[in-house]
């Protein structure tokens, strides 16, 4: 019975592994192990449980910002932005690889959606960079690799999720994310400009002939254009959030609507549009919510059984026989290497409770240590085989994109990611001190 946790989190793994639903299996294998654990009187455990999930305000949030993003997808907003953005960064070597990436963080902050905005700068981006003699893996590296921006950029559904499980204000959250988002932009541009630089027949430039033909005026106009919607739209949510006058669940409402009436001003409203975004919305709501109870319920038994308690004996061994280093140092691989096989809501829902607590009574800071899981999970979309940023890539590009190539691709910038999460360990600062400054915390 000592290690009857262990045997559950053992028999989880075999059976996500054998392909059976998520939310089934975090279910089933609760309500196994907890008869086995707790008798009957498990079943008055668990409703107490999933009601306690159903009631949480901060959750309200997902859903608000899941409208947000799907309502922007349908706006129009990403094709201005990449036509836009590909003539201003045109004139230089890989240009419009950095065009995407610039677009990759524009939307990300817009939407927070991987699957919205990869698809949609993988149908109109990557046919354009093939057309102007990209070579394939960059293109759609870099399409691949930009759409999973929202997932650290603020606002983003992953961070609303892990605040509310390790219990760090959103807001704080948000604002320490910024910095390490930006991070990862620069890192991703300057891999770029190094491909341009040592391969520069991998990223050639738009001709200057076809750039003349617009004037400055016009492009100043263009830029304009299309960067203004998305900016005021970040300035509204997440300024919101910053000054204190909204809450993270109140500001995803201003942003719900503030993406509704751009797709307004755009002349893409209708009424069939609305019926689909909120069928959309409702789908993916319920799948997240769906795992969350299966994950409240498993970790209702976890814990009970005392699973927590032996995770941290088993992480204090490493760290009195070790370094409380070394024990951050494996469980950020943990979380990388489970990233191959489970995405990022799985991961937050099943891993993060366990191992979060532990890690933090260990000293480190809340707010930073939840930054780098969100930076750790953004690379659960681009490892191979189940990241789904490929898959939503493949089933968009061109038929000569084979899915060598984009496996082949997305290679160089999960080592950029890497290098990005390291810089974060070694410059905590980074993720702290835009929250200390702003909020005091």
């Amino acid at each position: 019975m000592e290690y009857l946790p262990a045997w559950m989190f053992l028999a989880l793994t075999i059976v996500l592994m054998a392909g059976f639903p998520v939310t089934f299996t975090l279910m089933g294998t609760a309500l196994v192990f907890g008869l086995i654990g707790f008798g009957w009187s498990f079943f008055s455990l668990l409703p107490l449980r999933i009601w306690g999930v159903m009631t949480n305000i901060t959750l309200i949030a997902v859903p608000l910002f899941v409208f947000m993003g799907v309502m922007l997808e349908r706006s129009g907003l990403a094709e201005d932005l990449l036509d836009t953005m590909g003539l201003l960064f045109g004139r230089l070597r890989g240009g419009l690889a950095i065009s995407v990436v610039v677009v990759g963080a524009l939307l990300g902050a817009s939407t927070g959606i991987v699957g919205a905005t990869v698809v949609t700068m993988g149908l109109l981006a990557v046919p354009t960079m093939l057309r102007r003699g990209y070579q394939k893996e960059l293109a759609t590296g870099t399409v691949s690799a930009s759409g999973t921006l929202g997932q650290i950029i603020p606002p983003s559904i992953v961070l609303v999720l892990i605040g509310d499980i390790v219990g760090v204000p959103v807001g704080d959250l948000f604002m320490g994310a910024v910095l390490p988002g930006m991070v990862l932009v620069g890192l991703f541009v300057l891999y770029i400009l190094l491909i341009a630089i040592l391969k520069p027949e991998y990223a050639p430039a738009i001709p200057r002939a076809e750039l003349a033909a617009i004037s400055p005026k016009q492009m100043t106009l263009r830029v304009m254009k299309a960067l203004v919607p998305p900016l005021a739209l970040m300035l509204f949510v997440l300024g919101s959030i910053f000054a204190g006058i909204a809450s993270p669940t109140e500001a995803a409402a201003v942003g719900a609507v503030g993406a509704t009436a751009l797709t307004i001003t755009n002349r893409k409203f209708n009424l069939t549009i609305l019926r689909q975004v909120m069928q959309t919305t409702v789908r993916l709501t319920c799948m997240v919510f769906i795992i969350l109870c299966g994950a409240a319920a498993f970790g209702l038994v976890f814990r009970g059984l005392g699973g927590d308690g032996l995770v941290r004996e088993f992480l204090g061994g490493l760290a009195a026989k070790y370094s409380h280093n070394v024990v951050l140092a494996i469980v950020m691989g943990l979380i990388f290497c489970i990233g191959f096989f489970l995405d990022f809501i799985e991961i937050t829902f099943i891993h993060v409770p366990v191992l979060a607590p532990i890690m933090i009574d260990f000293g480190y800071d809340p707010l930073w240590f939840c930054v780098l899981i969100a930076v750790n999970l953004q690379t659960s979309f681009l490892t191979p085989p189940f990241g789904f940023s490929l898959f939503y890539l493949k089933a968009v590009t061109p038929p000569e994109i084979t899915t060598g190539h984009i496996y082949r691709g997305i290679i160089p910038f999960v080592l950029f990611q890497l290098i990005g999460l390291l810089i974060i360990v070694f410059f905590p600062k980074l993720a702290t001190w835009l929250p200390h400054v702003i909020f005091g915390s």
